[in-house]
């Protein structure tokens, strides 16, 4: 407790801030990457005018939350006040679009990764580039605004997303890691840029605009995971932390998105890794020893922190629906007098479909609140079948929805597996893998392939970015991410394996065709209502 403290006054800690979809997190963690303290703030994105969004008074005040409740473990646990720290990092949900003028107003409102709005944009720029655009990037964003005609863009001096905006308040500094850059424009992999072919295919299909800016210019600045992204002034640590007492100049670690903290946070930054993040979205990153032999319109091509090719299966749902149900469960107990946290109930329907027939009794459950790129639906109604026939007990009505979770990532998967791609290992994180056993045992039968879930699991994005911090102040010369992860963060790291079953791939298989089946119905729901 003496050293942790003392480690703690010496400043030899990171910290590292995630604003993820349901919670913005702060985790503070010592020179050997183990966590010490953590605070959080919930939060939920609505739905207006047609948009996925947050208010950007939502950033600021979970972020001084999120601090403050850190600030108060580290005094509960250590009776010291927390006033700096070694290096930090902010991290984020990747892609979206958060435009300025050039004197830091804000043009619209911010259009996150959720949305399914920019279809005609990501269509042409996909032609445009020979290079797949999905709709949530960053580009495509600024696209359809363009084919819009809205008013804004002529403007517009300066575009980021959340993780690069929050840092650039802090720091003054327009920069974002490769990772998270990967997400706004296509990235080289050879230079760690935008591509540059790319940019001045864009500003040429846009030059009758008459714009006064050119696409590179209102970009953030490109830089890898240990390069320094600058440090936290006095206005950045009074946004921090109201009270004054956190120190400014403290050195940050380039802004990174929510994929590469999490490749990080998994130890899948190598070529033949993989590793799935399961929470709000669900997204499967593989690490490619070659390129894909070409376009996928279902398949993002980003990067690495350290800027490796990454193909990336990206679905916009994933737990929103089991987390719903929940909350009905929860709210039926309270009325019978049964007083039951709703993180009980979460626990119970996870343990349940344990026990759920493998093809879930012929229950088919949609979790879209969203719409699915690869299933062709730009908006979502979640549903619930079964036939007179089917089975329906709790515990095939839980695995169904477990199961739902993860069908659309099965389906994306399928064209990987077709390209031969090689991986040693796929690892699990976010809360769909929290409950022991249930979340893994579910993904590696969508996945048909063994899924590890590391102890360390739950610490996720946030962890991930406090120690890209760590690893830009306290790295050796020469030292790459692939070696400081093998060597200070993960050796001798306990996991714990899952191999899918025959009988479990088949009861999946059996699901997903029933899935399929159903589609037209969930397409059809989508155009009625």
């Amino acid at each position: 407790m003496d050293n942790i403290r003392q480690a703690i006054i010496n400043a030899e800690t990171a910290l590292g801030i995630e604003f993820g979809s349901t919670r913005i997190k702060a985790v503070l963690i010592d020179k050997a990457n183990e966590p010490l303290a953590s605070g959080s703030y919930d939060w939920e994105n609505s739905y207006d005018n047609g948009v996925w969004t947050y208010p950007v008074e939502k950033f600021w005040e979970g972020l001084q939350t999120a601090f403050a409740s850190l600030k108060k473990n580290v005094e509960e646990k250590y009776g010291i006040k927390l006033e700096t720290v070694g290096a930090m990092g902010i991290s984020g949900m990747m892609h979206g679009y958060l435009p300025f003028d050039k004197d830091g107003n804000q043009l619209a409102e911010f259009r996150t990764w959720r949305n399914t709005i920019t279809a005609k944009a990501a269509e042409e720029l996909t032609a445009l580039f020979d290079f797949n655009i999905p709709q949530r990037w960053s580009i495509a964003h600024l696209y359809q605004a363009i084919l819009n005609g809205e008013e804004h863009v002529k403007d517009i001096d300066y575009i980021g997303t959340l993780a690069s905006y929050v840092h650039l308040k802090l720091t003054g500094e327009r920069v974002i890691g490769v990772g998270e850059a990967s997400g706004m424009f296509p990235i080289d992999s050879l230079t760690n840029d935008y591509d540059a072919k790319m940019l001045a295919q864009f500003d040429e299909n846009i030059a009758d605009k008459g714009f006064g800016w050119k696409i590179a210019d209102i970009l953030p600045k490109v830089l890898v995971a240990g390069d320094n992204g600058g440090i936290l002034t006095e206005e950045g640590a009074k946004l921090l932390d109201p009270s004054g007492e956190f120190k400014a100049g403290i050195p940050m670690c380039p802004p990174e998105g929510d994929a590469g903290t999490g490749m990080v946070a998994t130890n899948s930054v190598a070529e033949r890794t993989g590793n799935v993040s399961a929470g709000t979205s669900i997204f499967l990153m593989m690490v490619l020893e070659k390129a894909l032999s070409r376009l996928y319109p279902e398949i993002d091509m980003v990067t690495t922190p350290s800027g490796k090719p990454v193909a990336m299966v990206h679905c916009n749902n994933c737990s929103g629906e089991i987390d719903a149900w929940a909350g009905i469960f929860t709210s039926m107990c309270k009325s019978m007098g049964i007083d039951v946290s709703y993180y009980k109930v979460l626990d119970a329907m996870f343990a349940s479909a344990l026990e759920g027939d493998k093809d879930c009794g012929g229950i088919v459950a949609y979790n879209y609140l969203s719409g699915e790129v690869i299933t062709g639906l730009d908006s979502g109604k979640p549903m619930l079948f079964r036939g007179p026939e089917s089975k329906f007990s709790f515990e095939n009505f839980s695995r169904a929805q477990l199961c739902s979770a993860a069908a659309t990532l099965s389906l994306g998967m399928e064209i990987l597996s077709d390209e031969n791609i090689k991986v040693d290992r796929i690892l699990g994180h976010g809360g769909y893998f929290k409950a022991p056993l249930a979340g893994q045992t579910i993904m590696a039968s969508a996945l048909k392939a063994p899924v590890s879930v590391m102890k360390t699991a739950g610490e996720g994005g946030p962890w991930g970015i406090a120690i890209l911090a760590n690893y830009m102040k306290n790295k050796a010369d020469g030292e790459t991410l692939e070696a400081y992860l093998d060597a200070k963060v993960f050796a001798g790291q306990d996991s714990t394996e899952v191999v899918p079953t025959q009988a479990d791939i088949d009861g999946f298989n059996a699901f997903l065709e029933n899935y399929k089946k159903g589609l037209a119905a969930e397409k059809a729901a989508v155009e009625a209502f």
